[in-house]
């Protein structure tokens, strides 16, 4: 899309908050009323966790069903109402259904209408992901004015080919809305800074916070810079928080990177050696015995 006019400077909010499970009018109450608080602190782009309208551990695709809704649907439209009051962007985490097939998404909104939907793709056995379907559609990334962005869902972290395929394509932000369970602690201390790194691009992970069902969630939201991996902003692991960055998307435009003209430099983009990266693509294990014949 050629003809968007991207904004030059973003000014990004991270909802870090704590869902109550099957509260979804409540859950929807507290988004938007912290949607119009970041917007007051001059947020454009405002990111609340994975599963915000709903929580996350359910015991049954029975006991999740309630929470389930279209996309768009009653809470997408009050929460696209507000993107259009206010002139910004929401990326939330709820259960969709869709026919006859349920997912995790991520809903990207904004002034205009729902700009993507993303289900997602990797699912480990924990809560809800242990009864929805897994996202089929390709990884792609939205061009708005905002930049180029591109969405994940918590466990996709994991999986370096899901960052590298938005950054293929261009992204400039990779959002990443999540429930990290203590085990997690990984993700915003090491995993997160490789993908900033990797891919030069600037990162928001938003997590949640509190108990639910006995399980525990870290919280420890960041905004990262897309050439240090460091973090812009960053919350802590127990409270309620928004925190706030402001960055320039099309730094992370520019993969050539210098330390010292001609004589150190590097380049994201052409140094890569696609050709000899087959495997990465193939579902076939790799099989010792054939690799040490």
């Amino acid at each position: 899309m050629d003809d968007i006019e991207y904004v030059e400077h973003l000014k990004i909010a991270g909802v870090q908050m704590e869902p109550r499970l099957l509260e979804k009018e409540e859950n929807l109450a507290r988004c938007l009323e912290s949607i119009q608080i970041a917007a007051r602190e001059g947020a454009r782009l405002i990111v609340f966790p994975e599963c915000a309208l709903t929580g996350y551990v359910f015991h049954s695709l029975d006991e999740a069903m309630p929470a389930f809704e279209p996309v768009p649907g009653n809470s997408t439209e009050m929460i696209m109402a507000a993107c259009r009051e206010l002139n910004v962007y929401v990326v939330i985490g709820l259960l969709e259904v869709e026919i006859d097939a349920y997912y995790n998404t991520a809903a990207f909104l904004g002034p205009w209408g729902v700009l993507a939907r993303y289900r997602k793709l990797h699912l480990p056995h924990l809560g809800i992901d242990r009864f929805v379907n897994p996202g089929e559609t390709p990884i792609e990334i939205c061009e708005t004015e905002l930049g180029r962005i591109g969405l994940g869902i918590c466990y996709d972290i994991r999986f370096p080919e899901h960052a590298r395929v938005m950054a293929l394509q261009g992204a400039d932000i990779l959002i990443y809305i999540a429930n990290w369970p203590p085990p997690s602690a990984i993700y915003p201390e090491f995993i997160l800074p490789a993908r900033v790194l990797e891919n030069r691009v600037f990162c928001v992970a938003v997590d949640r916070v509190g108990e639910e069902e006995g399980v525990k969630f870290i919280g420890r939201s960041a905004i990262y810079h897309c050439g240090s991996g460091e973090p812009l902003a960053a919350a802590g692991g127990e409270e309620e928080e928004i925190i706030y960055a402001e960055i320039t998307p099309a730094e992370a435009r520019d993969k050539h990177i210098v330390f010292a003209p001609g004589k150190y430099e590097i380049d994201l983009d052409k140094d890569r050696r696609p050709e000899l990266y087959g495997i990465i693509g193939e579902h076939t294990p790799v099989d010792d015995d054939a690799v040490w014949e």
